[in-house]
């Protein structure tokens, strides 16, 4: 199975119309959140995006709350918007099943306007994600493509608590720019950090 992730388009046009076009070769999309910047461009990202007929699964990132990123993506028909909830998508005639929390994990230091949560809130929307399932998060697990500019680790524990719990074969995640298109392993999961421009998974599943 051939999966594009994506995450951080920050209202980048140019970025947006290149995915659609990646999108057309591939099984599955995923987008791990921050289509807008602080909740300004959404809707006209998510029009652009919503030209991808590929099953794809979204959250929503630090700039935009999942209510916004629910009526952005009312037109983009294939695609569900995931948040402390999972589905189930046919990708290349084979059912995947998906579990999906937005949002910057932990608190991040940018104030009232970003949609945040606390470890504990993660944990909780991340208790029923079943085993095996691909997982999408905004925020990285803590201290695998979770480096700063500084080299500080900015990821979430909750979220690497559930990555070992559930051992996905696949972690999609953004959020920290300075470890965009970096994949790590832990234990059997590839954890990505896709970036805008997009980065082609191949999963034998």
């Amino acid at each position: 199975m051939r999966i594009l992730c994506f995450s951080d388009l920050h209202c980048d046009r140019d970025a947006a119309t290149d995915l659609v076009r990646q999108a057309a070769d591939v099984d599955l999309v995923i987008g791990a959140g921050d289509f807008a910047n602080r909740h300004k461009g959404l809707a006209d990202t998510l029009d652009i995006l919503a030209a991808i007929e590929t099953p794809t699964a979204i959250v929503p990132g630090n700039a935009e709350t999942v209510e916004e990123l629910r009526q952005a993506a009312a037109k983009w028909a294939s695609a569900v918007v995931l948040h402390g909830s999972g589905t189930e998508l046919n990708g290349g005639g084979r059912s995947i099943h998906l579990w999906g929390v937005g949002g910057g994990i932990p608190v991040t230091p940018f104030g009232d306007w970003s949609y945040d949560f606390d470890e504990q809130q993660a944990t909780t929307m991340l208790a029923d994600c079943p085993v095996g399932a691909l997982l999408v998060t905004h925020s990285p697990p803590i201290d695998t493509v979770d480096h700063d500019h500084s080299g500080q680790i900015r990821g979430s524990l909750a979220i690497r608590e559930c990555v070992q719990r559930c051992r996905p074969p696949l972690a999609v995640c953004g959020h920290i720019h300075s470890d965009w298109e970096k994949q790590v392993t832990l234990g059997p999961t590839v954890v990505l950090n896709a970036g805008p421009r997009g980065v082609l998974v191949d999963l034998d599943l």
